[in-house]
């Protein structure tokens, strides 16, 4: 009896408060919600219908990517008990040995690796490790702070290299793999989408000629990937991973990468005449913003606004004026400052380039002749950045120097000949930083600066204890 007064009260239970109907929706294959979610779905597979599938690109790619470890020799300021009192300044120095490591990428059979110039900068010996664990000395062909893009080569054969890409074709979204050795763990694969492309004025170069137009990817990068390969799903080279923007130096899920359509150009100057062949329009450059816009009344806040001329640059040549905003090269649209250098860095002093720019509310065309850094369209030589002037043979200062005596530009003495520089207490070392109140990266400048070493009104820099001098000279 108690049994089945059980089950009886278990039925009424579960009839009454359990056992309810959930109402069923059924939807016309035709209509329109079904259609799109049929479109949802279908967006996470490839054009062909195939799923995505990443394992390719990364068999491929670990064989291109090598490790590659430096050797740097550094002056250490030698202890000095009284450095509290009298400041750091002046003291011995003694050598001591450094070691760096970061990644690199075979582009060819015959040994041509990229990798970063940070990675190489001022490196006494250069090292390479292989997928298959051979060790190689590396020769710098050459390299170019600009994009931290250096070319090593070693003398090898029959190397798996990796092949270029169209980083142009990318699309926001899409799928890349990152291949490094970041804490020194070789041959590491990690995937994620493109977050941006042309993404500019990040300050992670140093120069006033930095070209900084990154490709953004949340793909994990580290500490040793820099100088790796960004490829995407078909295992191409798309881009050379270069910096993280974090906190705490690891990732962060910004990640950037040198896109290869400034690689592959750089690349084949270095090859071909061991000097970057930049070429320049001539202006000062800055975004557009809602103010300029309103006040130009521009249709949108888009181009590239022109703040200044360059006397004898090709930009006054071809009759470009301040406030001029430019909004397309050679038919190619430019919304920021980093697309505008990144379209003009395709080119070598002396091609010509159509630009479109607006100017008091009409659009007009302007053909160019693009001129190098010392304003004429000769081809650049690796002497060119030594150049002799007031006597003194000069040279850009590294990214390390600008660190080690805090300049954010200058030229350095490395012999210092009869001349006028002499004559004023110019010596070797010295860093000169400006001359006739104008910032100065290069001899070349330095010679546009005074009037081809015509008038020298004032210099000032920093010697190579650390003190800074300013001379000035006459009226």
């Amino acid at each position: 009896m108690m049994a089945i007064l059980g089950s009886v009260i278990t039925l009424f239970v579960y009839t009454k408060y359990f056992d309810r109907s959930f109402p069923a929706v059924f939807y016309d294959n035709s209509s329109p919600e079904v259609k799109e979610a049929r479109t949802l779905l279908t967006s996470f597979q490839m054009s062909d219908g195939q799923q995505i599938d990443l394992t390719y690109a990364a068999e491929q790619t670990v064989l291109g990517v090598v490790h590659v470890r430096t050797r740097i020799t550094v002056n250490r300021q030698a202890e000095n008990p009284f450095a509290e009192i009298f400041g750091n300044r002046g003291g011995n120095t003694r050598p001591r040995e450094g070691r760096g490591s970061g990644s690199g990428v075979i582009i060819s059979a015959d040994g041509y690796i990229i990798t970063n110039n940070h990675v190489i900068e001022n490196a006494n010996d250069i090292e390479i490790q292989l997928h298959d664990n051979r060790v190689m000395k590396a020769e710098l062909v050459g390299r170019d702070p600009n994009t931290d893009i250096a070319l090593l080569k070693i003398a090898a054969t029959d190397l798996h290299y990796i092949k270029y890409g169209d980083s142009d074709a990318l699309r926001l979204g899409e799928w890349v793999l990152a291949v490094g050795n970041p804490f020194n763990l070789t041959s590491t694969v990690t995937a994620g989408i493109v977050s941006a492309k042309g993404r500019g004025n990040l300050r992670i170069l140093d120069g006033d000629y930095r070209i900084e137009s990154f490709i953004q990817t949340d793909a994990a990068l580290n500490m040793g990937n820099s100088g790796g390969a960004l490829v995407n799903t078909k295992g191409l080279l798309v881009g050379i991973t270069t910096a993280i923007l974090s906190p705490s130096g690891a990732s962060a899920g910004n990640a950037f990468a040198v896109p290869t359509s400034i690689v592959k150009k750089v690349v084949e100057d270095l090859q071909q005449y061991g000097e970057v062949q930049r070429a320049f329009l001539g202006v000062n450059i800055g975004d557009v913003n809602s103010e300029s816009a309103e006040k130009l009344k521009l249709d949108k806040i888009a181009g590239v606004l022109v703040t200044g001329i360059i006397e004898k640059g090709a930009g006054a040549d071809a009759g470009l004026k301040e406030q001029d905003v430019i909004i397309a090269v050679n038919d190619v649209t430019v919304n920021t400052t980093a697309e505008l250098q990144e379209q003009i860095g395709r080119y070598r002093p002396g091609d010509k380039a159509t630009v479109r720019y607006i100017r008091g509310g009409r659009e007009q065309t302007a053909m160019l002749t693009l001129k190098n850094v010392a304003g004429n369209t000769s081809v650049v030589t690796a002497g060119m950045g030594t150049e002799v002037v007031f006597g003194a043979r000069m040279t850009a200062i590294t990214s390390e120097e600008k660190r080690e005596f805090n300049v954010a530009n200058g030229v350095k003495a490395l012999e210092v000949n009869e001349g006028k520089f002499r004559d004023i207490g110019i010596r070797r070392g010295y860093i000169i930083v400006s001359v006739n109140d104008k910032k100065v990266n290069n001899a070349a400048e330095i010679r546009q600066f005074t009037d081809n070493e015509s008038t020298l009104k004032s210099i000032s820099g920093v010697q190579p204890n650390g003190t800074i001098f300013s001379y000035q000279f006459g009226n």
